[in-house]
């Protein structure tokens, strides 16, 4: 990440300023800390006269140095903004009471918002500073830290420790998988120099086709392999949070947590598994005036609202119960499904007869949702009617008006034990025709803006509809580092893993994505963070708003000049005489697109006057977040709230306006800002933008699962699911957000973090060389010719070393990470699986979508479900994605048959080459197995096995017979014509 030329100091968040000599402020010689003059005072007053960082003493000639402070003003709340609007800070998200009403720019500040905050810039410009007092420096330092952060100094010594440790892999796991990583690169590289220089020329077009092939696989190897590099885990101290931030006696400090819930249609995704998801967010262990619940129906179906309220109801029970017994998980059908002893470590006596209670509830709730849902399947001809008569207004789901019910969280909704409930909200956003709406990222950045002006918590955790909270302490986990001075302040989110219920040992088919999980993304939070995967992750709301990390380094100023090569301001290239040519100004300011979608003005008192005029009309606030006041003013609050005198029926008034069809037009979301559009995998694309900011994120695994997934997936969902990521990528890849060539200039993307979307977004690409490797041992078998020439004894040792160490690289892998053989096997199987048939369509589909604007749609036409356990995964669903691997086993199955018929009437000498061509054979046959088995449906289903094996072996024994005729001896034309000659004419 550039670096600024003045560090920030590690204490007070300030630049360290200049020393007298003109250079760097530097207090300590030894390990060059950053800490600011002020701060060395301080300390040193204290009687701490030592380094902070290695404890060297301080010099005395560098404490004595003169240094230029910065002034920060505290920062504020939202109340006190609108109360008070006359106290002015000069942050940068910090601004008094906004108009977007009387939005003209003027000549002396740009913009009215920025009006006070202009003439704070003048008043200070012509004051002399002074050398600050004592107790003005612990003052200012107490104003720049926040709130929940400023209890720290009153809280006994170990309430102050760390809220996370990272746990670096042993170097006796993670050195010789390096080492096997090297030495895999090296074999590689004398393999490759084998194989071009000995070229087969009775099989050229075959030779030639899998050196491509083999190429394109290493290339997309490294790119897999080392963003594994430096692995990392990490654990959290959950009650070193509540020491810090919940002291008995004193309203908790903890932040507050918006939950983002999204549905599309409740025929499709079940309102039963959308109401468990709500209530174990209802129930999580987190304070109730710190949660808040959006659950966005983007159908506008009268059955998702009336389902929530029968959930809004229920969860007046259940979460009082949750709560009194501290059961998990806290989603009662999957609580109430679990297979254990439900009076273990249950001490209560009431625990019994409550849980019973609760259970007939339960089954109660579940009835009267069942019911709406068996109403809802046919639509009445004049469309659905509300209680009072009115016709509902989501009727037609292509246009409709926005629509929002509070249904907990306001006065009167208390549980049954008089307790105080969190926020329950319905929201579906308006939808006209003729407007795009971005489908689910839409839905997101809709209720982005909506929890923005209704409750504004710092914090947004994102779910889909069918993942539950599996662990009532998530949030206090994501708060262990989002929370954490050290660690949370350059964070833009938490991501958990995603585990999944309703999958049978085997995981036939990869299901869990345990590889993914558990090595891939461990790999990443070593570097610069794992990806965004869509769900499960706790976001910090500024980095949404497209807001710069507070490391990020100040935009150059016009007299900066930028390197040629690397687009960095400052930071290798020496600076050049002050130029106020306003079109140079303008496009200095605009160069790098990587910057904040809002200024960052952190360092805007480096700037004169009209600099800072021309940059903030630059950056208009109502040209990147829309037309509302109210919503501007809440993007200005790092540490969330609204106030509390605001009218609700006006705020509800204003979430209406910011989820109008129109609001994002000529703004900047989905572009710059929130969920990001362009792909239908809109989570990989909006996580790449953050990191490119500079923000990092962090993986959390706790021991218990955070949150899980209830949907068991077939074979044909799984490898429809696998399409869209894969079309998503495609589209991606054909963007201008293409990780080969966005984001360079501001350099804050680490390379490595870099390789590992090239490898998010080109993976697709490579079931092209994976068909065509997977077919070519079939023809090989067929034709009696062969990719690889004799091999001498050199080569021999090459393939035995490169097959030796693609094995000890994944046990070593293994090892570290913990994932099992049988895991990382179906992992494999699924890789080739899903490369044949869903990335091979993802591929064309993409092109055809991207470059001729053909959206091409694969049906899929199911058959009835078995009632067994796991009897959805077995479901036949077919598909014309089944097409192409069906048709490789059959291939590979006829090469094997033909191979050894021709090899047995050929001789012993034809042996030897047969093993090569059968061992890829075999390859590919083993990888497509799970495939084979999924395609036979349930394992009772004989007949149909033996119908498919009867017509295979037919049509292999048919195809030998035309090929080889192994029945009728071969003469040799020699002998014939000898025998011609000696008869008697």
């Amino acid at each position: 990440m550039m670096e600024s030329e003045v560090p920030l100091c590690n204490s007070c968040g300030e630049q360290v300023g200049v020393g007298a000599n003109g250079d760097v402020f530097v207090a300590c010689h030894h390990c060059n800390f950053s800490i600011c003059k002020a701060c060395v005072d301080y300390e040193i007053n204290e009687g701490r006269k030592a380094c902070l960082r290695c404890a060297a003493p301080y010099d005395d000639n560098s404490v004595v140095d003169d240094v230029e402070l910065k002034v920060s003003d505290s920062r504020t709340t939202m109340a006190a903004q609108l109360n008070n609007s006359q106290d002015v800070g000069i942050h940068a998200r910090h601004v008094s009471n906004v108009s977007t009403v009387d939005s003209e720019l003027n000549d002396e500040s740009g913009n009215p918002i920025w009006k006070n905050r202009v003439e704070s810039w003048k008043d200070k410009k012509n004051k002399k500073k002074k050398p600050p007092t004592k107790a003005e420096i612990k003052a200012k330092k107490e104003d720049q830290i926040p709130p929940e952060q400023q209890m720290e100094g009153k809280q006994p010594a170990e309430a102050a420790q760390a809220l996370s440790c990272v746990i670096p892999i042993p170097s006796s796991k993670l050195t010789p998988y390096r080492c096997v990583i090297i030495m895999r690169l090296v074999i590689l590289s004398l393999f490759f120099h084998y194989r071009i220089t000995h070229p087969v020329d009775s099989a050229f077009g075959l030779w030639l086709t899998s050196v491509i092939c083999e190429i394109w696989f290493a290339v997309s190897w490294v790119l897999d392999q080392f963003p594994k590099w430096s692995p990392v885990e990490r654990i959290t101290f959950t009650d070193e949070l509540s020491a810090r931030y919940e002291r008995e006696g004193e309203p908790s400090e903890l932040a507050a947590v918006d939950f983002f819930v999204s549905t599309v249609d409740p025929l499709k995704e079940p309102p039963l598994i959308t109401g468990n998801t709500v209530l174990s967010i209802l129930a999580v262990d987190y304070p109730v005036d710190k949660v808040s619940c959006y659950v966005s129906d983007d159908g506008a179906a009268m059955l998702t609202f009336e389902s929530l309220v029968e959930t809004a109801d229920f969860a007046r029970k259940w979460v009082p119960f949750c709560k009194k017994f501290a059961i998990e998980p806290r989603a009662p059908e999957f609580y109430f499904a679990q297979k254990i002893d439900y009076l273990k470590d249950k001490v209560q006596p009431s625990f019994v007869k409550e849980r019973r209670a609760m259970k007939r509830d339960y089954e109660e709730f579940k009835v009267r949702v069942n019911a709406l849902v068996a109403k809802a399947q046919k639509t009445p001809e004049e469309g659905w009617t509300m209680e009072d008569g009115t016709a509902w207004p989501g009727n037609n789901s292509r246009d409709h008006p926005g629509m929002i019910q509070v249904f907990l969280g306001s006065t009167g909704a208390l549980d049954l034990e008089g307790n105080e409930l969190p926020r329950l909200v319905y929201v579906s956003r308006e939808k006209r025709p003729g407007y795009q709406h971005h489908k689910k990222a839409g839905a997101e950045n809709a209720l982005v803006r909506v929890s923005a002006v209704l409750t504004n918590a710092p914090y947004i955790l994102n779910l889909d509809c069918d993942h539950y909270v599996n662990n009532s302490k998530a949030v206090r986990e994501a708060m262990c580092f989002l929370m954490d001075p050290q660690v949370g302040p350059n964070l833009c989110y938490v991501q958990f893993p995603q585990r999944f219920d309703g999958i049978d040992r085997s995981d036939r088919y990869a299901n869990r994505n345990t590889v993914f999980f558990d090595v891939n993304m461990k790999g990443l939070d070593g570097i610069q963070g794992p990806v965004y995967v869509g769900t499960g992750c706790v976001f910090n709301r500024q980095a949404l708003y497209g807001y710069g990390p507070p490391s990020l380094p100040s935009l150059p100023k016009a007299s900066s000049s930028s390197c040629s090569w690397c687009g960095c301001f400052s930071c290798c290239c020496p600076s050049k005489k002050p130029s106020k040519d306003p079109s140079e100004l303008h496009r200095d300011a605009k160069r790098d697109e990587l910057d904040a979608a809002i200024f960052n003005l952190r360092e805007i008192d480096n700037y004169d006057e009209y600099e800072r005029s021309m940059l903030i009309s630059q950056k208009s606030f109502e040209k990147t977040f829309g037309l509302s006041s109210v919503f501007i003013e809440s993007t200005l609050m790092e540490n969330g709230g609204v106030s509390e005198s605001v009218n609700p029926a006006a705020l509800i008034n204003e979430a209406i306006h910011v989820i109008s069809c129109g609001y994002e037009e000529k703004t900047a979301w989905g572009k710059e800002i929130g969920w990001i559009y362009g792909s239908v995998t809109e989570d990989i694309l909006t996580g790449f933008k953050m990191h490119c900011r500079g923000w990092r994120s962090v993986y959390c695994m706790p021991i218990r699962p955070a949150f899980k997934g209830s949907a068991p997936i077939n074979l044909s969902d799984r490898l429809h699911q696998v399409l869209r990521w894969a079309l998503g990528s495609v589209e991606i890849f054909l963007s201008r957000h293409c990780p080969l060539w966005y984001g360079f200039a501001g350099g804050r993307l680490k390379w490595l973090q870099r390789l590992a979307y090239t490898n998010t977004i080109v993976y697709p690409f490579t079931s092209l060389p994976l068909v065509a490797y997977c077919v070519i041992p079939a023809i090989c078998l067929l034709t009696g010719k062969f990719i690889i020439p004799t091999l001498s004894n050199l080569a021999s040792m090459l393939f035995l070393g490169l097959f030796i160490s693609i094995i000890v690289t994944s046990v070593l892998e293994l090892r570290w990470s913990g994932v099992s053989i049988e895991e990382w096997w179906r992992n494999e199987q699924f890789w080739v699986i899903g490369g044949v048939s869903a990335h091979l369509f993802a591929v064309f589909q993409g092109f055809l979508k991207m470059l001729a604007g053909v959206d091409t749609n694969f049906t899929v036409t199911a058959k009835a479900a078995d009632d067994a356990e796991f009897g959805e995964l077995y479901i036949i669903k077919w598909t014309t994605v089944l097409i192409p691997p069906t048709t490789l086993i059959i291939v590979n199955m006829v090469g094997v048959v033909a191979g050894f018929s021709d090899a047995l009437n050929k001789g012993y000498e034809a042996w030897g080459p047969l093993f090569g061509k059968v061992f890829f054979a075999f390859w590919v046959i083993l990888h497509l197995y799970p495939f084979l088995k999924g395609l036979m449906g349930r394992q009772n289903r004989t007949p149909t096995i033996v119908v498919l094996w009867s017509v295979l072996l037919a049509s292999v024994f048919s195809l030998i017979w035309v090929k080889i005729n192994p029945f009728v001896s071969k003469v040799d034309s020699s002998t014939v014509a000898q025998s011609c000659i000696s008869i008697d004419c």
